[in-house]
């Protein structure tokens, strides 16, 4: 049907791609494009023989425009799909723009430099203006609304587990079980174990970035912000037992808030074991999570990614890794004048995700849904004007799709409550 371009080879790059492959009646050429294009050629190999798609590679530097402009233009896809960093979002963005091409993504924008004086002018009238501190947030990318309708483009944003996955749960709930969802509850829970003392199920820089930050969530029309870490529940996950869960800002509740009409309360929990935050406390306190260069020996080093270098590759997790991940939302609203609640998740096998694509659970959870989001855009099922989150289109197409694609879903019409 159509040739998408895929801008990242990473662990959720890996899934996303092979998951394209699978479905090679709608994406019949893939070209997979990344800084380093050994590894892009590496997958390449691995899929030979095992899919009818047409796959390419290529080199692309995602933090040029000029560079993502050359490479659109060879290729001439009908969709790009961004699995890059969350950094490099607006200069594909802008490359899309110019070239006349539908643009998707999972996460979305974040500075690399947060102590740029210009970025960090916006930021910091943004904290003031909205109430919350975290350093990736919607409204850069939300700014390009009108460059994008007038193009006749779609821009997907978010379309991987949470944000992504979560969203469409929402707008399902809404759809089909409730006239009113007054809160959300959105719990993250992995059951996995790696083995090592300490490694991060997604790049190490973003991951530890989210999770230090102050925690926030939406209350009666306003951002409540909360140090980091200082809320803790604990909940009894289906499949997986009980794990104690800390809130965290997280990026869909800002979309959230804005598109479900009158809900009252969204917040966001993820699980977390006393090892991982113990380690994480102890980097943060001897400045290993800085994002700011330091000079070493006559040399700028940043500590965050002197820290990725030396921490386990997340996409060489899939061999140890065993558990399971449960990731859902819980709905509480008015259904026919009467109160209800609900509760719309998935559970996924870490080793059963390894054995069909050679990957994790969180990369799996992730990349199929960037998979999905992107057939939408191509089949024309999620497609109009202008740069959307995906709780804005009609969720049915989507929640069909996980079911067939290695994500399927169940429905707790009495589930325990967050209190």
């Amino acid at each position: 049907m159509g040739k998408v371009l895929v801008i990242g080879c990473g662990g959720v790059a890996g899934v996303a791609i092979r998951k394209c492959a699978q479905n090679d009646s709608v994406f019949t050429e893939i070209c997979i494009a990344s800084r380093t294009e050994s590894k892009c050629i590496a997958l390449k190999e691995k899929l030979a023989g095992k899919t009818r798609a047409v796959i390419t590679t290529a080199t692309v530097n995602a933090d040029s425009v000029e560079s993502l402009v050359a490479l659109i233009n060879k290729v001439r896809p009908d969709v790009v799909l961004n699995l890059a960093l969350p950094y490099q979002d607006l200069t594909i963005m802008d490359a899309c723009l110019a070239t006349g091409v539908h643009y998707i993504d999972t996460a979305n924008f974040e500075a690399e430099d947060t102590e740029d004086p210009a970025w960090r002018a916006i930021y910091e009238k943004r904290c003031k203006e909205l109430g919350f501190s975290a350093y990736f947030d919607y409204s850069w990318q939300w700014a390009y609304q009108d460059r994008f309708r007038k193009a006749g483009l779609t821009a997907l944003l978010g379309t991987g587990f949470d944000p992504g996955v979560t969203s469409v749960f929402t707008a399902y709930a809404q759809k089909h079980y409730f006239d009113q969802i007054e809160t959300i509850d959105i719990l993250d829970c992995n059951g996995g174990d790696h083995g090592y003392p300490f490694a991060t199920n997604f790049n190490p820089e973003i991951n530890l970035r989210e999770v230090s930050a102050p925690g926030s969530y939406w209350e009666n029309g306003k951002w409540i912000e909360i140090p980091a870490m200082s809320i803790k529940r604990e909940y009894n996950f289906e499949q997986v037992g009980m794990k104690d869960m800390y809130l965290l800002h997280h990026e869909e509740i800002e979309s959230l808030a804005k598109n479900i009409p009158g809900v009252k309360r969204i917040r966001f929990f993820m699980t977390f074991g006393q090892s991982y935050l113990t380690h994480m406390k102890c980097l943060e306190n001897v400045g290993m999570l800085r994002t700011d260069p330091v000079m070493l020996n006559g040399q700028e080093i940043v500590p965050i990614q002197l820290l990725k270098a030396l921490l386990p590759d997340p996409a060489s997790l899939g061999p140890r890794t065993v558990g399971k991940t449960n990731i859902g939302c819980i709905f509480t609203g008015i259904k026919d004048g009467r109160k209800r609640s609900l509760k719309i998740y998935n559970v996924c096998d870490h080793q059963e995700s390894y054995r069909e694509v050679e990957s994790q659970a969180i990369s799996y959870t992730t990349g199929v849904p960037a998979m999905i989001g992107t057939m939408m855009v191509m089949e024309g099922l999620w497609k109009k004007p202008g740069v959307f989150t995906v709780e804005e289109f009609d969720p049915d197409p989507y929640m069909e799709a996980l079911n067939k694609w290695g994500l399927p879903w169940m429905v707790d019409e009495n589930p325990v409550l967050v209190d």
